[in-house]
């Protein structure tokens, strides 16, 4: 009995529609898992810019001017200043550099030559570290310093004052094992301590101390209070929003480092796969009132038929189970093809972005992406054949 009621109710199914919704649903879904996969992958370069900074910091300070410059002044951020930036709907937190209000210098022996410098440390609070060192501690009772040191400074020294005056280039490894002694005084008072560099950034352009260290050192050397802070560290949530750079430029502020061109990359890869998106949901949707019109062409043509099954006493839920087979399977035929093609891409750019030093991400969050929208567009299309059963019939 059930084979006959299929063989009735399938005279009028029309191929011809349900190729095209399958076929305008295939695109559209294949389109958004793709673009979403795409945009996973690429995105993950922006992770390793740092061993221990993360791609959504930046460093903010105030534009430089002539006159400061001649004078010596510097301006700093007053604490209206940073709950102000820190106010912004783009702004996760903000961090002050601490300037040392002391003196500082280094000296250090390699090759039986010596050598000695004036230095300067900050310090920024431990938050803002991605991960740091295990040393990462300052206790006055066993005064070792440990330092963060910029690479631009061990670059600097490697390929421009050590081939300059015949002394040794050092790796980071071997830097961390070369000991220092540094030197602090002010306030009539002078301390040499042992120091080590403990790591290296390559987006911190500083060198860095511990915030405990930096606290007591302008505390116990510091001549006078300590200044307001001339530097920000600030963690962004929307990087590259065109809203910072305008925010900046109002206040005269600056960013530092290619931050801002990384977060500008970024921000445009966020839009351009949002329109991509955009335009295979409008696919998929479309698709979606194709079938609802095809199914209610095909209620009306089977009319008839419909209405003598339910005088032989076949209730609308089961004659609408009939039409939610077809609705199920092709959707589910329409969720393989269109992980299939969205794995037939990643494969294919895989290899070229694997060239460039960027790993790809896992599919399984695509797919369950897919797995999702799918799922959500049988439930309507499913709820819509039941209300049409019970509205006509």
């Amino acid at each position: 009995m059930k084979n006959m009621v299929w063989r009735l109710l399938r005279r009028n199914i029309s191929a011809g529609q349900l190729a095209g919704y399958a076929l305008a649903n295939f695109v559209g879904l294949a389109i958004v898992l793709t673009a979403l996969q795409f945009y996973r992958d690429v995105t993950t370069v922006w992770d390793d810019d740092d061993s221990f900074m993360t791609r959504d910091y930046t460093v903010v300070s105030h534009k430089v001017t002539g006159l400061g410059s001649l004078t010596g002044s510097s301006d700093g951020f007053s604490e209206g200043d940073i709950a102000g930036l820190g106010a912004q709907p783009w702004v996760r937190r903000v961090g002050a550099f601490t300037a040392s209000a002391y003196n500082v210098s280094a000296s250090v022996e390699m090759g039986g030559r010596g050598m000695s410098t004036a230095l300067f440390f900050e310090s920024i609070p431990d938050e803002f570290f991605d991960a740091l060192p295990s040393d990462w501690t300052f206790d006055p009772s066993n005064p070792v310093i440990p330092v963060i040191l910029s690479k631009d400074y061990l670059s600097l020294y490697n390929f421009g004052f050590a081939s300059s005056r015949g002394l040794p280039q050092l790796s980071e490894a071997m830097i961390g094992m070369v000991p220092l002694r540094v030197s602090v005084s002010g306030n009539g008072r002078q301390q040499w301590f042992p120091a080590r560099i403990v790591g290296f950034s390559s987006r911190l352009n500083t060198i860095a101390v511990p915030q405990q260290f930096m606290d007591w050192a302008n505390a116990r050397f510091g001549e006078g209070p300590v200044a307001e802070p001339s530097r920000l560290i600030v963690e962004l949530s929307r990087p590259g929003d065109p809203a910072i750079k305008e925010y900046m430029d109002s206040h005269g502020y600056e960013m530092s480092g290619d931050n801002a061109d990384n977060g500008k990359a970024s921000y445009f890869l966020t839009v351009v796969t949002g329109v991509v998106v955009a335009v295979g949901a409008v696919i998929s949707l479309l698709s979606f009132f194709i079938l609802m019109l095809s199914i209610y062409l095909l209620l009306q043509k089977n009319r008839d038929k419909l209405h003598d099954l339910m005088l032989l006493g076949y209730s609308p839920a089961a004659v609408s189970r009939y039409y939610a087979i077809i609705v199920v399977a092709v959707n589910a035929v329409v969720l393989a093809l269109s992980i299939t093609a969205m794995l037939v891409g990643r494969a294919a750019w895989q290899s070229p972005l694997s060239r460039l030093g960027i790993d790809v991400s896992s599919p399984w969050m695509t797919i369950l992406t897919g797995i999702v929208i799918m799922t959500v567009i049988t439930a309507v299309n499913l709820a819509a054949i039941r209300r049409a059963m019970r509205r006509y019939f």
